[in-house]
């Protein structure tokens, strides 16, 4: 039987999560406006980074302070759920935005993106994640002693991410100043965001408590939902695989939602992708050098099913420029299919 009190906590972690991500997608439109980012740049480094650290934080939480073996399964786990869940269901609840504010004559059926900014971001989470991919084949054959080679491809992970880092940052800039809403701090204590050393002092300010705000409501709803699953007798490995990623991958989620309900599409979607590409490089090079990286079959499966995913949404852009609220919520039908293949072929209980 599941505590109401657990319960309130996992509502009550949710609300925290929502309200944080609005007051960061807030302050992060500004603290790019501020410090000359281009609107691409924005969505993909500043806001996906900083919303990526729940999730990355998981997993390292798991690897060095769990038991060696759970720790070690968990934290692979919740590394490879979390790019796998931005291929899938974000793309899905994100397709159900667009359709929502379609219906609601706030915006078209469609995302309009940077076309090459888009097809930027997938090229670069696929060949990244290919490497996750060969190494984790690799794993299934024992007698290789792949130690020296995982330190080698991690450290080509974290280089490929500066390069692709050094490339948005060259964007020309999109964004202008009257295209972002009030700074809410602005709005509350007085002040003018894009002014003086005091506006960005607030925007700061604003962004670094929105991001503490979304850690801690993760970090309480990872717990509760923890509880859950124990309560209904769900196996650690499943919590790694599915339940922990949904909740450290809902600040991605919501971010986008926001963004896709205004109109901002490319904030949204490179919300998104710019995650991807963070996920396929740090979280995995921290995989490759403190854990065996022996991955189960199942979730070599998760790999090749979030390279789909954006290979999927790669040639929708690169065919129509853009991508429908229908070839997002299409995507849905992967994860369903993982679930489906996760449950006929459970990885081992830990």
């Amino acid at each position: 039987m599941v505590a109401l009190a657990t319960v309130a906590v996992l509502i009550l972690a949710l609300a925290v999560i929502l309200i944080s991500c609005e007051i960061f997608t807030n302050g992060v439109e500004w603290l790019g406006l501020r410090l000359g980012l281009a609107e691409t740049a924005t969505g993909s480094i500043l806001a996906a980074v900083g919303t990526a650290m729940p999730e990355t934080i998981v997993p390292l939480i798991a690897i060095f302070l769990g038991t060696e073996e759970q720790g070690e399964h968990i934290g692979e786990g919740a590394i490879l759920g979390a790019p796998f869940m931005l291929g899938t269901l974000a793309m899905f609840i994100g397709g159900v935005a667009v359709w929502y504010g379609w219906k609601k004559g706030r915006r078209g059926p469609s995302l309009v993106v940077r076309k090459d900014h888009a097809e930027r971001d997938m090229k670069f989470f696929i060949a990244m994640y290919a490497v996750a991919l060969l190494s984790g084949v690799m794993g299934l054959e024992e007698s290789i002693d792949r130690k020296y080679i995982n330190y080698g491809l991690a450290l080509l992970l974290m280089g490929v991410y500066a390069y692709y880092l050094i490339k948005t940052l060259r964007d020309e800039q999109q964004e202008k100043e009257n295209t972002c809403d009030p700074l809410y701090l602005c709005r509350a204590f007085g002040g003018e965001a894009g002014k003086g050393d005091l506006g960005f002092i607030m925007i700061v300010f604003q962004v670094a408590a929105a991001l503490i705000g979304v850690i801690i409501g993760a970090k309480f709803f990872v717990d509760a939902v923890g509880e859950v699953s124990t309560s209904v007798g769900i196996s650690s490995m499943v919590l790694a695989f599915l339940i922990a990623p949904v909740a450290t991958e809902l600040p991605e989620k919501f971010n986008s939602v926001i963004w896709y309900w205004r109109g901002k599409d490319t904030l949204g979607f490179g919300n998104i992708t710019g995650a991807m590409v963070f996920q396929a490089s740090f979280p995995v090079s921290v995989g490759l050098i403190f854990t065996e990286w022996r991955l189960e079959p199942i979730n070599i499966v998760s790999i090749l099913i979030a390279m789909a995913a954006s290979a999927w949404m790669y040639f929708s852009i690169e065919r129509k420029n853009g991508m429908s609220y229908a070839v997002m919520m299409m995507s849905g039908s992967l994860y369903v299919t993982y679930i489906v293949l996760l449950f006929i072929y459970p990885p081992p209980v830990t």
